[in-house]
């Protein structure tokens, strides 16, 4: 007898950290490497080495925790990867990539609580390009759906010839992404408070690491099987998307590396949800297409969505095109199968 295939609602954009001690830590950096100060009340503190760096609560490192706020929110499958502080790009690769391996093993063992529901995407050394490529495709043989980058690597942005070896290395393996903004620009002297290096540079970052493979020409000599999903809604990219075909019109400079309009690329990349207002969404999904938008929370940080989902499901649209964002496109772009309903 056949049974009824369910849509299940995954949200590709989570994030984890596992219990690191300040010990395990020293071992990547012990003046700033990032650990887990845990109160066991159910609250903690994310350290950078001495340093405070941000409040968090157990959901974080509780895989027990998280499932019941999944359960709660009707949120079937949830994809985690590291918070970005995590990454370990500016570290000799000697203590980057064991630390990675050490961090994506991290993830699988959360994720052993309820394989089902909890998925992983792994982090590698962006900085020696050898080694990135090596851990992807160790961590991918290992039971993670795909990788999580930083949009750029110190001064190299997602068009440089060191990332983008990277990213042609995913797409023959099929290995999908997750691009994620980190080590936001603009600095502590112009973005001194009111969070915002979150509310505009980290829109702008996201922005950035599109427009460089757009304008670069990359996506021109990249394969199309590349996977490629931006964090945070793709930032300002859907909203300026018209300023960029404008340049594109008007100034040869613009059209130089770029044979084609901006906007002629939005198919080749994915973009999340998070973008908090339902006229935004309507706005991202009419500028991406219906196919490139998937459900994406941030969870379980104060900036993500608090009921993970409910910006989709009280959208106006179509079932079929609702559907989609909640789960079908992420199933199909992470390779993630239905489940008997």
């Amino acid at each position: 007898m056949n049974h009824p295939v369910a849509q299940p609602v995954i949200d590709i954009h989570s994030h984890f950290f596992p219990p690191i001690t300040q010990a395990e830590a020293a071992r990547l950096d012990p003046e700033a490497a990032p650990w887990l100060k845990d109160n066991g009340d159910g609250s903690g503190m994310l350290m950078a080495g001495s340093k405070a760096f941000r409040p968090v609560y157990s959901a974080l490192w509780d895989p027990a925790r998280r499932i019941e706020e999944l359960d709660a929110g009707g949120v079937d499958i949830q994809l985690m990867c590291a918070t970005p502080i995590m990454f370990g790009y500016r570290y000799p690769i000697e203590r980057a990539l064991p630390w990675a391996q050490r961090m994506n093993d991290y993830a699988l063992e959360q994720c052993s609580h309820n394989p089902g529901r909890l998925k992983a995407l792994a982090q590698v050394p962006l900085q020696d390009v050898e080694a990135a490529c090596a851990e992807a495709s160790r961590a991918k043989s290992t039971g993670h759906l795909g990788v999580q980058i930083g949009n750029h690597l110190g001064d190299k942005d997602l068009d440089h010839e060191h990332l983008l070896t990277f990213l042609a290395h995913c797409a023959n393996e099929d290995i999908p992404l997750l691009v994620h903004p980190w080590d936001m620009m603009g600095g502590e002297n112009r973005m001194k408070k009111w969070m915002l290096p979150w509310l505009v540079a980290m829109p702008a970052e996201t922005q950035l690491g599109i427009l460089s493979l757009i304008l670069s020409g990359a996506f021109e000599k990249l394969p199309r099987t590349l996977k490629i999903c931006f964090a945070h809604g793709g930032g300002s990219f859907a909203f300026l998307l018209g300023r960029a075909d404008n340049a594109w019109r008007e100034r040869d400079i613009i059209r130089q590396d770029c044979p084609n309009p901006p906007s002629s690329y939005v198919d080749r990349f994915c973009v999340d949800s998070a973008v908090f207002d339902p006229h935004a969404l309507e706005f991202l999904v009419r500028v991406m297409g219906e196919k490139q938008v998937m459900l994406g929370s941030d969870y379980p940080f104060p900036l993500g969505e608090k009921k993970i989902g409910s910006l989709i499901r009280e959208s106006n649209f179509t079932e079929p095109v609702r559907n989609g964002l909640l789960g079908g496109n992420a199933g199909q772009f992470f390779n993630i199968q239905a489940v008997p309903a």
